[in-house]
């Protein structure tokens, strides 16, 4: 048996993982151009002379409604505001209950905070999906909506969510900020609830720093998230093709205005990126294919599985370590960071991962009681290793990932 890394052995790799935060990008020569010719048209603000169908967030709109098959489409400042503009848009009642799985990044609960709303968990399943069983019990009368969360780039199963809330008149909001591109059963993630969220940074399958969009079919929800993102004096008319074809009912004057909007600039970077993204997805599903194939076996992990076939991105590769001892994820992750690859485990006690709910301080004061609330989710986030899977990656990359993988399985004790 090899000597681990961490413990003193040769590692794996030494050359860098590729991750967004280190300079790994998925552009081109023409993403580039797009970006700088934006900037010398010297026309940044997304609301200016121009007709709506000319300016660069028009066009990146238009470019939305083609790929996803939409009626509507909004450019935003970032993932987070584009999930609470999809909740203001419902027009809920301030304060309703809103239920998102406990697995997800912290931003969802704080949309939901950020859109006057209470989030409530819903446990996650043992592949860290939303536990669809738990839903059901938690859709009282006073749930205004549910966010289910394609986390990680793993669609949830909307069909099942659908088939609880449709009945009850619930609507639900996508929140595929980390999913642009990946399809359930074919559909695009996104399209299959009242209004699909997405992001922009730096991570995402198109990346422009920050940034973000919403795309909806529902007029009303529509024409009320775009006043809240900055469409005042009579702008909310130009995201209409016809004058007169916004919801009579809604009127800019009536909603607060938060300055939301997305640039010029950001716009035209993400229309070229656009251009490219069934590329990326196919690259990000290989690596992942790959990876998860090369460790088809390994009874000491238990790879995340998608709720369909081929429902998921692939930028991310997720095992739960099956070992009962404490801190035994936490102690894997660290160790294939020394083999070379980055990795974290989510529930790692000195980590403070905000995708473990129990440090979201903001909705639990008490992390302890959290994780006794949400007994399954705890120990299910507890045991999870998360791997970033560039698009960029090598299949000497995915060997090494498989390679590393294995070498910390097989220094397990046993």
């Amino acid at each position: 048996m090899e000597t681990l890394a961490i413990d003193g052995g040769v590692p794996v790799r030494t050359a860098v993982w590729p991750t967004y935060d280190r300079g790994d990008v998925f552009i081109s020569g023409a993403d580039e151009q797009a970006g700088i010719d934006a900037i010398r048209r010297r026309l940044y603000f997304r609301y200016d002379h121009r007709p709506h169908r000319e300016t660069e967030t028009g066009r990146f709109e238009a470019a939305l409604c083609a790929y996803f098959g939409t009626k509507h489409a909004l450019g935003c400042t970032s993932g987070t505001t584009a999930i609470t503009l999809a909740l203001l848009g419902l027009g809920l009642p301030p304060g309703s209950k809103v239920l998102c799985p406990a697995f997800t990044f912290a931003a969802t609960p704080s949309a939901i905070r950020l859109a006057g709303h209470e989030p409530v968990l819903v446990e996650c399943d043992a592949n860290l999906n939303l536990d669809v069983a738990d839903l059901a019990g938690k859709l009282t009368g006073d749930v205004g909506a549910v966010v289910v969360v394609h986390m990680r780039g793993f669609a949830c199963d909307v069909d099942a969510v659908r088939a609880l809330t449709d009945p009850l008149g619930v609507p639900v909001v996508e929140d595929a900020v980390p999913a642009l591109g990946a399809r359930l059963r074919g559909r695009l993630l996104g399209t299959l609830g009242a209004a699909g969220a997405f992001s922009t940074q730096s991570d995402k399958s198109i990346n422009t720093g920050e940034g973000g969009f919403l795309i909806t079919d529902d007029a009303r929800l529509f024409a009320r998230a775009t006043v809240h993102c900055g469409a005042y004096e009579g702008r909310m008319d130009r995201h209409f093709d016809t004058p007169g074809a916004p919801p009579g009912d809604v009127c800019d004057l009536d909603y607060p205005i938060f300055g939301w909007r997305l640039d010029e600039i950001r716009a035209a970077l993400a229309t070229s990126m656009l251009t490219r993204l069934d590329e990326r997805v196919a690259r990000h599903q290989r690596n992942h294919r790959v990876v998860a194939d090369g460790l088809a076996g390994e009874s000491r992990i238990a790879v995340r599985k998608p709720v369909a076939p081929g429902a998921l991105l692939g930028e991310s590769l997720m095992f739960r370590v099956l070992d009962p001892a404490p801190a035994a994820g936490a102690r894997f992750a660290r160790a294939l960071c020394a083999e070379g690859i980055s990795a974290r485990n989510i529930g790692d006690p000195v980590d403070h991962n905000v995708r473990a709910f129990w440090n979201w301080r903001f909705c639990f004061p008490d992390p302890a009681a959290a994780k006794r609330a949400l007994p399954r989710s705890a120990r299910f986030l507890e045991q999870a290793v998360d791997i970033p899977l560039s698009a960029n990656l090598t299949h000497a990359d995915c060997a090494d990932v498989v390679r590393a993988v294995r070498k910390v399985i097989a220094g397990l004790p046993r």
